[in-house]
Protein backbone atom coordinates (compact mmCIF):
# COMPACT_ATOMS: atom_id res chain seq x y z
CA UNK A 1 0.00 0.00 0.00
CA UNK A 2 0.93 3.83 -0.57
CA UNK A 3 1.34 5.22 3.25
CA UNK A 4 0.92 8.63 1.88
CA UNK A 5 -0.54 9.66 5.63
CA UNK A 6 1.87 8.32 7.49
CA UNK A 7 4.30 11.05 5.58
CA UNK A 8 1.65 13.89 6.61
CA UNK A 9 -1.12 12.63 9.66
CA UNK A 10 -2.85 15.99 8.92
CA UNK A 11 -2.92 15.32 5.03
CA UNK A 12 -5.53 16.98 2.81
CA UNK A 13 -6.95 16.71 -0.85
CA UNK A 14 -5.54 19.52 -2.16
CA UNK A 15 -5.21 18.80 -5.93
CA UNK A 16 -7.81 19.57 -8.50
CA UNK A 17 -10.45 17.15 -9.28
CA UNK A 18 -11.21 15.96 -13.13
CA UNK A 19 -14.65 15.53 -13.43
CA UNK A 20 -16.50 14.81 -17.03
CA UNK A 21 -20.32 13.08 -17.58
CA UNK A 22 -20.88 9.66 -17.18
CA UNK A 23 -21.98 9.33 -20.78
CA UNK A 24 -18.83 10.55 -22.03
CA UNK A 25 -16.95 7.35 -20.72
CA UNK A 26 -19.51 4.88 -20.24
CA UNK A 27 -21.94 5.33 -22.31
CA UNK A 28 -24.61 5.56 -19.47
CA UNK A 29 -26.71 8.69 -18.48
CA UNK A 30 -29.50 8.59 -15.35
CA UNK A 31 -32.46 9.54 -15.88
CA UNK A 32 -33.53 13.05 -15.13
CA UNK A 33 -34.14 13.69 -11.17
CA UNK A 34 -34.86 16.71 -8.99
CA UNK A 35 -31.96 15.68 -7.16
CA UNK A 36 -28.92 17.92 -7.29
CA UNK A 37 -25.62 16.28 -5.34
CA UNK A 38 -24.53 12.82 -5.03
CA UNK A 39 -22.15 12.10 -2.09
CA UNK A 40 -20.23 8.87 -3.14
CA UNK A 41 -19.17 6.55 -0.62
CA UNK A 42 -15.74 4.66 -0.34
CA UNK A 43 -15.97 1.11 -1.93
CA UNK A 44 -12.79 -0.95 -1.27
CA UNK A 45 -11.77 -3.34 -4.51
CA UNK A 46 -12.32 -6.95 -3.29
CA UNK A 47 -8.18 -7.40 -3.40
CA UNK A 48 -7.73 -5.15 -1.08
CA UNK A 49 -9.07 -6.63 2.08
CA UNK A 50 -6.01 -6.78 3.75
CA UNK A 51 -5.53 -3.16 4.38
CA UNK A 52 -5.37 -2.15 8.05
CA UNK A 53 -8.15 -0.40 9.85
CA UNK A 54 -6.12 2.81 9.78
CA UNK A 55 -5.88 3.34 5.69
CA UNK A 56 -9.49 2.12 5.90
CA UNK A 57 -9.87 5.01 8.33
CA UNK A 58 -7.77 7.48 6.30
CA UNK A 59 -9.43 6.79 2.58
CA UNK A 60 -12.94 7.13 4.62
CA UNK A 61 -11.78 10.79 5.68
CA UNK A 62 -10.22 11.63 2.56
CA UNK A 63 -13.25 10.57 0.28
CA UNK A 64 -15.74 12.49 3.02
CA UNK A 65 -13.64 15.74 2.68
CA UNK A 66 -14.23 15.85 -0.97
CA UNK A 67 -17.10 18.05 -2.48
CA UNK A 68 -20.45 16.35 -3.94
CA UNK A 69 -20.55 15.44 -7.70
CA UNK A 70 -23.71 16.48 -9.72
CA UNK A 71 -25.78 13.18 -10.86
CA UNK A 72 -24.48 11.46 -14.25
CA UNK A 73 -20.96 12.18 -13.02
CA UNK A 74 -17.55 10.48 -12.90
CA UNK A 75 -14.32 11.85 -11.39
CA UNK A 76 -10.77 11.47 -10.44
CA UNK A 77 -9.29 12.94 -7.56
CA UNK A 78 -5.57 12.68 -6.63
CA UNK A 79 -4.48 11.24 -3.08
CA UNK A 80 -0.97 11.86 -3.66
CA UNK A 81 1.77 10.88 -5.61
CA UNK A 82 5.67 9.08 -5.12
CA UNK A 83 8.04 7.91 -7.33
CA UNK A 84 9.31 4.41 -7.34
CA UNK A 85 12.95 4.45 -6.55
CA UNK A 86 14.14 1.08 -8.48
CA UNK A 87 12.79 2.31 -11.95
CA UNK A 88 11.59 5.86 -12.36
CA UNK A 89 7.91 5.27 -11.79
CA UNK A 90 5.33 7.48 -10.72
CA UNK A 91 2.66 6.27 -8.85
CA UNK A 92 -0.34 8.06 -7.88
CA UNK A 93 -2.96 7.20 -5.94
CA UNK A 94 -6.63 8.66 -6.58
CA UNK A 95 -10.23 8.30 -5.94
CA UNK A 96 -12.19 7.18 -9.07
CA UNK A 97 -15.88 8.35 -7.86
CA UNK A 98 -19.00 8.21 -9.85
CA UNK A 99 -23.15 9.50 -9.22
CA UNK A 100 -24.38 7.08 -11.07
CA UNK A 101 -27.54 5.32 -10.10
CA UNK A 102 -26.42 1.81 -11.86
CA UNK A 103 -23.44 -0.29 -11.61
CA UNK A 104 -21.07 -0.40 -14.57
CA UNK A 105 -17.23 -0.99 -15.67
CA UNK A 106 -14.88 0.85 -17.22
CA UNK A 107 -12.78 -0.59 -20.21
CA UNK A 108 -9.32 1.35 -21.53
CA UNK A 109 -9.19 4.81 -21.12
CA UNK A 110 -5.96 7.20 -21.46
CA UNK A 111 -5.11 9.38 -18.31
CA UNK A 112 -2.81 11.98 -18.09
CA UNK A 113 -1.04 13.63 -15.06
CA UNK A 114 -0.97 17.80 -15.48
CA UNK A 115 1.17 19.66 -13.04
CA UNK A 116 0.49 23.02 -11.72
CA UNK A 117 1.07 24.97 -14.43
CA UNK A 118 -1.23 22.59 -16.24
CA UNK A 119 1.87 20.82 -18.50
CA UNK A 120 1.35 17.39 -19.04
CA UNK A 121 3.56 14.98 -17.28
CA UNK A 122 2.86 12.16 -18.02
CA UNK A 123 -0.26 9.96 -20.38
CA UNK A 124 -0.91 6.39 -20.39
CA UNK A 125 -3.48 4.03 -21.46
CA UNK A 126 -4.84 2.28 -18.43
CA UNK A 127 -7.11 -0.84 -18.46
CA UNK A 128 -9.85 0.34 -15.90
CA UNK A 129 -11.58 -2.81 -15.63
CA UNK A 130 -9.23 -3.92 -13.21
CA UNK A 131 -10.86 -1.70 -10.88
CA UNK A 132 -13.71 -4.01 -11.05
CA UNK A 133 -17.34 -3.34 -11.22
CA UNK A 134 -17.86 0.30 -9.84
CA UNK A 135 -21.71 0.16 -7.82
CA UNK A 136 -23.54 3.03 -7.90
CA UNK A 137 -22.69 5.93 -5.81
CA UNK A 138 -19.50 4.79 -4.93
CA UNK A 139 -15.63 6.10 -4.73
CA UNK A 140 -13.00 3.39 -4.90
CA UNK A 141 -8.94 4.46 -4.34
CA UNK A 142 -6.66 3.24 -6.98
CA UNK A 143 -2.91 3.29 -7.49
CA UNK A 144 -2.45 4.53 -10.73
CA UNK A 145 1.69 3.40 -12.30
CA UNK A 146 2.82 5.85 -15.13
CA UNK A 147 6.12 4.08 -16.00
CA UNK A 148 9.38 5.98 -16.56
CA UNK A 149 9.18 5.64 -20.41
CA UNK A 150 5.42 7.62 -20.65
CA UNK A 151 6.77 10.77 -18.19
CA UNK A 152 7.52 13.98 -19.50
CA UNK A 153 11.08 14.90 -17.47
CA UNK A 154 10.73 18.16 -18.54
CA UNK A 155 7.51 18.94 -16.66
CA UNK A 156 8.60 17.11 -13.46
CA UNK A 157 8.31 17.62 -10.41
CA UNK A 158 4.65 17.25 -10.39
CA UNK A 159 4.13 19.28 -7.25
CA UNK A 160 2.49 18.76 -4.12
CA UNK A 161 -0.76 20.77 -4.70
CA UNK A 162 -3.05 22.04 -7.86
CA UNK A 163 -1.50 18.87 -9.86
CA UNK A 164 -4.21 16.79 -11.16
CA UNK A 165 -4.94 13.02 -12.94
CA UNK A 166 -7.54 13.38 -15.20
CA UNK A 167 -9.94 11.50 -18.24
CA UNK A 168 -8.17 12.44 -21.60
CA UNK A 169 -11.47 12.90 -23.32
CA UNK A 170 -11.26 13.29 -26.89
CA UNK A 171 -13.37 15.81 -28.71
CA UNK A 172 -15.91 14.56 -30.95
CA UNK A 173 -15.04 14.61 -34.59
CA UNK A 174 -17.02 17.53 -36.51
CA UNK A 175 -17.42 18.96 -39.92
CA UNK A 176 -15.33 22.36 -40.26
CA UNK A 177 -16.03 24.07 -43.36
CA UNK A 178 -13.59 26.21 -45.32
CA UNK A 179 -14.48 30.16 -45.36
CA UNK A 180 -15.80 29.81 -49.00
CA UNK A 181 -17.61 26.85 -48.46
CA UNK A 182 -18.81 28.33 -45.31
CA UNK A 183 -20.11 31.24 -47.23
CA UNK A 184 -21.28 29.63 -50.28
CA UNK A 185 -22.65 26.54 -49.28
CA UNK A 186 -26.51 26.44 -48.93
CA UNK A 187 -27.80 25.31 -45.28
CA UNK A 188 -29.58 22.36 -46.09
CA UNK A 189 -25.96 21.04 -47.57
CA UNK A 190 -24.20 22.09 -44.79
CA UNK A 191 -26.49 20.08 -42.40
CA UNK A 192 -26.11 16.85 -44.69
CA UNK A 193 -21.93 17.22 -44.39
CA UNK A 194 -22.25 17.68 -40.89
CA UNK A 195 -24.97 14.73 -40.49
CA UNK A 196 -22.42 12.30 -42.32
CA UNK A 197 -19.19 13.15 -40.74
CA UNK A 198 -20.00 13.64 -37.48
CA UNK A 199 -22.84 10.59 -37.22
CA UNK A 200 -22.90 8.36 -39.97
CA UNK A 201 -18.92 7.54 -40.45
CA UNK A 202 -16.56 6.71 -37.97
CA UNK A 203 -14.22 9.17 -37.09
CA UNK A 204 -10.17 8.40 -38.28
CA UNK A 205 -8.15 6.91 -35.72
CA UNK A 206 -6.31 8.63 -33.60
CA UNK A 207 -3.54 10.59 -34.67
CA UNK A 208 -4.31 9.87 -38.39
CA UNK A 209 -4.60 11.93 -41.26
CA UNK A 210 -6.62 10.24 -44.31
CA UNK A 211 -8.88 11.01 -47.03
CA UNK A 212 -12.60 9.97 -48.08
CA UNK A 213 -13.82 10.35 -51.49
CA UNK A 214 -17.54 12.09 -51.80
CA UNK A 215 -17.80 12.45 -55.05
CA UNK A 216 -16.04 12.31 -58.43
CA UNK A 217 -17.32 13.22 -61.64
CA UNK A 218 -16.37 14.63 -65.01
CA UNK A 219 -17.38 18.19 -65.78
CA UNK A 220 -16.89 19.32 -69.45
CA UNK A 221 -13.23 17.21 -69.78
CA UNK A 222 -11.98 17.67 -66.15
CA UNK A 223 -12.12 15.66 -63.35
CA UNK A 224 -13.73 16.81 -60.46
CA UNK A 225 -13.00 15.14 -57.34
CA UNK A 226 -14.48 16.13 -53.36
CA UNK A 227 -12.86 14.85 -50.89
CA UNK A 228 -13.28 14.55 -47.07
CA UNK A 229 -9.49 15.32 -45.66
CA UNK A 230 -9.96 14.15 -42.09
CA UNK A 231 -7.62 14.92 -39.37
CA UNK A 232 -7.77 12.64 -36.27
CA UNK A 233 -4.72 14.06 -34.55
CA UNK A 234 -4.14 16.73 -31.45
CA UNK A 235 -2.68 19.09 -33.86
CA UNK A 236 -4.03 21.45 -36.66
CA UNK A 237 -2.42 20.51 -39.88
CA UNK A 238 -1.66 23.41 -42.41
CA UNK A 239 -1.83 21.72 -46.12
CA UNK A 240 0.33 23.87 -48.39
CA UNK A 241 0.88 21.39 -51.01
CA UNK A 242 -0.96 18.19 -51.74
CA UNK A 243 0.06 15.67 -54.54
CA UNK A 244 -3.00 13.27 -55.43
CA UNK A 245 -3.56 10.22 -57.17
CA UNK A 246 -7.20 9.16 -58.32
CA UNK A 247 -7.98 5.31 -59.27
CA UNK A 248 -11.04 4.14 -60.55
CA UNK A 249 -13.20 0.65 -60.16
CA UNK A 250 -10.69 -1.04 -61.64
CA UNK A 251 -8.23 0.13 -59.47
CA UNK A 252 -5.92 1.91 -62.56
CA UNK A 253 -4.85 5.39 -62.44
CA UNK A 254 -7.20 8.19 -63.74
CA UNK A 255 -5.11 11.10 -62.98
CA UNK A 256 -2.10 12.39 -61.46
CA UNK A 257 -1.79 15.83 -60.23
CA UNK A 258 -0.05 18.13 -57.52
CA UNK A 259 -1.78 21.31 -56.15
CA UNK A 260 -1.35 24.51 -53.85
CA UNK A 261 -3.67 25.38 -51.33
CA UNK A 262 -3.85 28.64 -49.59
CA UNK A 263 -4.96 29.16 -46.24
CA UNK A 264 -5.91 25.62 -46.12
CA UNK A 265 -6.07 24.32 -42.31
CA UNK A 266 -7.40 20.76 -41.29
CA UNK A 267 -8.16 21.84 -37.34
CA UNK A 268 -7.97 19.06 -34.62
CA UNK A 269 -10.43 16.42 -34.93
CA UNK A 270 -12.54 17.67 -37.82
CA UNK A 271 -12.94 16.70 -41.61
CA UNK A 272 -12.89 19.37 -44.25
CA UNK A 273 -14.46 18.73 -47.51
CA UNK A 274 -12.61 20.11 -50.35
CA UNK A 275 -13.33 19.85 -54.35
CA UNK A 276 -9.95 19.16 -56.44
CA UNK A 277 -9.96 20.13 -60.08
CA UNK A 278 -7.91 18.40 -62.58
CA UNK A 279 -7.84 19.78 -66.09
CA UNK A 280 -7.63 17.28 -69.51
CA UNK A 281 -3.78 17.30 -69.71
CA UNK A 282 -3.99 15.41 -66.22
CA UNK A 283 -6.57 12.61 -66.90
CA UNK A 284 -4.60 9.49 -68.18
CA UNK A 285 -7.60 7.33 -68.58
CA UNK A 286 -10.49 7.68 -71.16
CA UNK A 287 -13.89 6.59 -69.45
CA UNK A 288 -12.95 5.34 -66.30
CA UNK A 289 -15.23 3.49 -64.28
CA UNK A 290 -15.85 5.59 -61.02
CA UNK A 291 -18.55 3.85 -59.95
CA UNK A 292 -15.98 3.05 -57.19
CA UNK A 293 -13.24 4.98 -57.01
CA UNK A 294 -10.41 6.06 -54.19
CA UNK A 295 -7.92 8.96 -54.05
CA UNK A 296 -5.08 9.24 -51.79
CA UNK A 297 -1.69 11.60 -51.59
CA UNK A 298 1.21 10.45 -54.06
CA UNK A 299 4.50 9.52 -52.06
Amino acid sequence: MFPFWRRNKNKKIVTKESVVSSKDLTGKADAASAETEVSPVISFHPDWNQITDEDRYVFQFLNNELPPLKPSQLSLSGIDHQIEPNNGSLIVSAFLRNSLNQPFTLKETALILLNEKGEKVARKTFDLSELGQLEPRTSRPWHFVFEHNVINDDFMPLGEKEWKIAFEIKPKHKLDLHKSWEEKLPKEEKEKLAALVEEKIPAPKEGEMNFMGLQANFNEENLHVTLLIRNGSDKNVAIQQLPLVVEDAAGEVVATGGFKLEDFEVKAHTTKPWTFIFPKSLVQKENPDLSKWKAYAKQ
